[in-house]
């Protein structure tokens, strides 16, 4: 049988799929653009065309289990209802949805999805709900730290557990093999539990020059992450996370039974990507 992979070229999915297929799994990629790596087959699918949504199942219709990625909307169940609805009759017996820490099932975003797939009848699922992951420094916060050596936040004070890439694919490659899922709501942190001050001391020690943890209110996160090019819908959102790392709610996480604990400290994945934060 087949392994899906929506948002196969992405951050997450790009990986899984290699570890899939390592490990003797049939996978297919999807991606807006249809593209795989040589050695992977891979088809075109896009959440806003529900004209590619049975692109999969001609492509492989032995497909029984899917790796779902959101699209990057406040709506999401919307899109993504239909194309759920055909995989189950397509005989998909099994859906992965990663989610974030901050989702609930039945909260907002992804949450909607959550609890949509946990009202299926005979099917199984499983949610990954990540903390913050640690390959944020080398994307929303890469601005700051390689021009102002600053990373901005509105978390103040509050820590969380920043897990890697690596310690996320680790966890969905075994919700979709296992032959059974025994926690469909899983947690997945890191390690060690690091406030912004903390990781400004590891990014410090790893560069060779000062990074500092600038604190500000959420309408201020808000605005400079719109400077960064976020849309003010996604900017806001990442202001309100931020409050939430501030009031503890990411440090209640570790304390949690349902929870995925990756082995990628944050202090060992700076080292191997300091060259990302290195001024030419």
């Amino acid at each position: 049988m087949t392994i899906l992979i929506t948002g196969g070229t992405g951050k997450t999915g790009a990986p899984l799929a290699q570890k899939i297929h390592d490990a003797g799994h049939s996978v297919l990629v999807a991606s807006r653009s249809g593209s795989a790596p040589e050695h992977l087959k891979g088809v075109k699918f896009d959440w806003n065309d529900p004209s590619t949504f049975e692109n999969p199942f001609n492509a492989d219709p032995n497909i029984d289990k899917i790796y779902l990625i959101c699209p990057p909307v406040s709506d999401r169940l919307t899109p993504m209802k239909p194309f759920i609805d055909l995989a189950v009759a397509k005989s998909v017996k099994r859906f992965v949805l990663l989610s974030a820490t901050v989702t609930p099932p039945g909260g907002g975003f992804t949450g909607e999805v959550h609890d949509y797939l946990a009202g299926l009848e005979g099917v199984e699922y499983g949610v990954l709900r990540p903390s913050w992951f640690s390959e944020n420094f080398k994307s929303l916060w890469l601005r700051g730290i390689l021009n102002d050596n600053e990373i901005v936040t509105a978390t103040q004070d509050g820590k969380l557990p920043f897990v890697a890439v690596a310690d996320i694919v680790d966890a969905a490659f075994n919700l979709l093999t296992t032959p059974e899922i025994e926690n469909p709501d899983l947690l997945v942190i890191g390690p060690d539990l690091l406030s912004y001050d903390q990781a400004a001391e590891i990014l410090s020690a790893a560069l060779g020059r000062k990074i500092s943890h600038r604190k500000v209110t959420v309408a201020e996160a808000t605005e400079i992450r719109k400077g960064y090019g976020l849309p003010a819908e996604i900017a806001g959102f990442l202001g309100h996370l931020d409050d939430t790392v501030a009031q503890g709610n990411e440090e209640k996480v570790v304390e949690e039974n349902n929870k995925y604990v990756g082995k990628v400290r944050l202090a060992d994945w700076v080292e191997e990507n300091k060259a990302a934060w290195q001024k030419v």
